[in-house]
This record gives structure tokens, sequence and C-alpha cells, in this order.
């Protein structure tokens, strides 16, 4: 072999290797962007990992353990359903055990009646009077551009509600607001038509799904998705410009000590929420439907206050652990049924304008204020140990829950949430369909974008000639 065919032939080798192993930014530490990390680094790419938040990965999930007798509960995303089959399929995958929590699944507590009643009842009386709806959105195929879309997505639900002048069922929609993140007249019609269209159990009805948490706390899947990754995660850094030619991708990163950088790769995901994305300089910028779509996006208001209490007062024998209420509080739920112990946590979520009222209370009184709206729990005579509270809208890497679609969102904007840009592809919570707002969403989101690039990287072999 002459010297000047070994070098070609190394020549071959390095882009080989290089087409074979593309490397890729992704911006966002969270279960989104974390498992398009995983999935990309078990197919051989060389990732780099760009997280905001300078303590820990994990975005939206957000396991907390400052609580006595070594107990611990979600700040964030908490709830897993039986039928979000990615979600447990990685967290089978990574060796993280679902545990079965909440059986009874969720009731509705009524200030105005003073009593509690079946969760899937208050479900069904709300179906009931949205069969009409309901058939014309499956008649359209669930799409969310059209006729059909567009006529529900510019009512609210308030409206809706406003026409059937039954005020019992306005309230039963206002303790929708720990499911919704937001109160009815700020959640656009289609997305409540959208969740009773949908087909995860018999009813599109959350109130009776088979509830599971992760044993140990859900942050084990963020643990076990970064292990591999460890020495390609940075930390306390921000993504502030994305930069694309015909075959690479410069990124512009602000280091927490306030120092620029510039990187390079192959491919570039977004996996951090539409509020934190719209910040990034796009070049070339977004196509104007797309960036519009990101720039109006709305997310929800949640509070999360989470209660150690020194007994679990709210078990009684045949009534459920978990209760959607229209109460300023929020929704509220055992939020450590699987610990042993004689304390107890109750995980409050307060969504949309309820999540001001609960901070409003938290401040003049802090947790000993809560037990007063839990009388019909049993809450008297009863001992705060320890309290946390987490204020989403006020984080500025979520700035909110999650996504919620208002009346003022055009429905037809929703498929440019999740579209590739040249180089640079999408994902989060947001950008899913059927699971919008849940965990599952998110790791759907990371799978397809892991694709989305393996299939690209595919396509760019294709058409670059050897040496």
């Amino acid at each position: 072999m002459t010297n000047r065919t070994g070098k070609a032939a190394a020549m071959l080798v390095d882009v080989v290797d290089a087409l074979r192993n593309p490397s890729v930014v992704i911006a966002g530490g969270g279960l989104a962007g974390l498992t398009a990390a995983y999935e990309l680094h078990k197919a051989g790419a060389h990732v780099t990992v760009i997280e905001a938040r300078r303590d820990r990965l994990g975005g939206r999930v957000w396991t907390r353990r400052d609580f006595e007798q070594g107990q611990w509960a979600e700040a964030g995303a908490d709830l897993i359903e039986g039928s979000q089959a990615e979600l447990l399929r990685l967290a089978a995958e990574l060796g993280c055990e679902p545990v079965r929590i909440l059986r009874g699944g969720f009731a509705y507590y009524s200030t105005a009646r003073r009593k509690i009643e079946s969760g899937p009842k208050a479900w069904e009386r709300l179906a009931s009077h949205l069969q009409d709806e309901i058939r014309a959105y499956k008649l359209s195929e669930q799409r969310w551009h059209g006729g059909v879309a567009t006529q529900l997505s510019r009512r609210s639900v308030q409206s809706w509600l406003d026409d059937l002048g039954d005020e019992d069922l306005t309230r039963v929609a206002v303790g929708l607001r720990g499911f919704f993140l937001a109160d009815p007249p700020d959640l656009s019609l289609l997305a409540l038509v959208d969740q009773f269209s949908n087909d995860q159990n018999a009813r599109g009805d959350p109130a009776s799904a088979r509830l599971f948490r992760l044993r140990g706390g859900n942050d084990s899947i963020i643990q076990a998705l970064a292990r591999p990754l460890a020495r390609d995660v940075r930390l306390g850094t921000t993504v502030v410009a994305i930069a694309q030619g015909a075959t690479r991708v410069q990124v512009r990163l602000r280091e927490r000590s306030g120092a620029l950088e510039e990187i390079t790769a192959d491919y570039v995901i977004c996996a951090m929420p539409a509020a934190t994305l719209k910040a990034i300089e796009m070049d070339p910028p977004l196509p104007e439907r797309q960036a519009t779509a990101i720039a109006s996006l709305s997310y929800g208001a949640a509070t999360r206050v989470l209660v150690q209490f020194d007994r679990r007062f709210w078990r009684a024998p045949g009534r459920v652990r978990a209760f959607g209420t229209d109460l300023p509080v929020g929704a509220v739920w055992e939020g450590n049924e699987d610990q042993a112990g004689r304390a107890g946590i109750l995980s409050f979520l307060a969504g949309g304008r309820a999540s001001s009222h609960i901070q409003a209370i938290m401040a003049r009184e802090g947790a000993r204020g809560l037990p007063a709206h839990l009388a019909w729990l049993g809450a008297e005579r009863t001992a705060v140990l320890a309290s946390q509270i987490v204020t989403w809208e006020t984080d500025p890497w979520a700035q909110g829950g999650y996504a919620v679609f208002k009346p003022s969102y055009d429905p037809e904007l929703r498929e440019w949430l999740g579209r590739p840009h040249g180089r640079v592809f999408f994902a989060g919570e947001h950008t899913s369909w059927r699971w919008q707002g849940y965990m599952n969403g998110a790791v759907e989101s990371g799978l397809r974008v892991a694709q989305e690039v393996l299939l690209a990287r595919t396509s760019d072999v294709r058409r670059t000639p050897a040496p």
C-alpha cells in the first residue's frame, strides 16, 4: 500500500466513523432531552446535554427528599398511568420499578354540596353534555386543522358552561384545573373535547386510570438515563443562539459565569419548554408559522405544595386517597402512599388561578393554614412536620407546569411545535399529541426526535461522496 493510499484509507475510516456516529447537542436536561440523549448514545452518537439549571437534571421531574423519617414526594411530575406504554417500557429497560398507587382513583369534592362524589361520575356528567362536540371532533379524525377544530378552539370552556347554565357542572369544571392547569375561562373547549375523545381508558377519564409511581422516586429514571452520559452533561449553561449551515450547526452557550462559548455539532435537539425556547436566536430564523406556534403557546400556572403530617388522617375505610376539588388549594392526593411510616405526605397541586390562591395561603399562614381547608378529610388536631412549596410559573427554566391551549391559540399551529427546522429538532411534552402534559409525552417525544436525527444522518450518509 502506498503512502497516499494509506492516508486515503485513514481518511475514509475517519469519515465513516463521523458519519456513523454523529455529534448532537441536546438543549435541555429534562425527561425529553435525556430520553433522546440516552437513545442516541445507545446508537453510537456523540451527545452533549446542555442544562440551564445549576444543581440538577430532570426539569419538571423533581423528587424532594427534605422530609422527616426519610420520606420523599414529587414536586413536579408525579402520576404514571397504566396505559403510558413508552414510559413504562423505558422504566423497565432502566430497572426502575413502577409501584401501583391510589388504587381507588380520584374522587371529587364539591364545596357547594360539601360531600365527596365519584370522580368518574363527575367526568361522565361533563361528557354527557359534550356528545355532539365529541362526535363532530371524531368525524374530523381529531385533527387540529379544519372547521371543527377552529370552531371548538375559539370557545372557552366557560363560554360553553355559560350556555348550559349549570352551576354545579361549572364547579366540576373548576375542579379540573389541577388537571388542565387552567380555569374554564382560560381553557379552549377544543382541549376539553380532545381529552374526552382519547381512548387511554374507557371514557378518556383520568379519574379511573390505573396509577403508578416509580419506586424510590420518579427521579430514579432521570438518574438512570443520565448515568451513561455523565461526562457529556453541562449544568449551569444556557443555549443563546443556534446557527446552522449545510453540514454543521454552531451553538452559542453562556456559562454560569456569563462567559460565551461556541461549540459545533451535526445536529441540535431543543428539548426545553416553548416558553424558554422562544428566547434562543435562530439562524436561519424559524418559519413564521413555527415561530408563532412557539411564541404564542401558554403554560399553566402550577404550585405544588408537599406537606408532611404526623399521621395520615385522610385514610378511612372505603374512601379514596386522591381528590379533585374546587377549593383554593387545588387537587390533593396522598404523595407517598408507597412508603412506610405513621407520618404521611399530602401533595397539593394548585393549577390555574388556584396557584396564586395557595401561594397566598402559604405566605400568610404557612403549611399550617392548609388543614383548615381539609376538615372534610378529618384534618383536625393534626401536626405539620415539614413542607415544601414549588411554584413552577416562577421557575425561569419552566415558566409554568405544562402547556395549556387557550382559546387564543390557533389550533393549526400545533403541528409546528415538533416540526424539524433543518438540522434542528424539537422535543418536549408540548410537542406530544396524545400525551401532552404527561411524562409519557416527554418520553415519546424524546424517542421520536432521536429517530428523526438518526434518519437524517442516514440521509446525509447517502449524499456524502467518499474521499
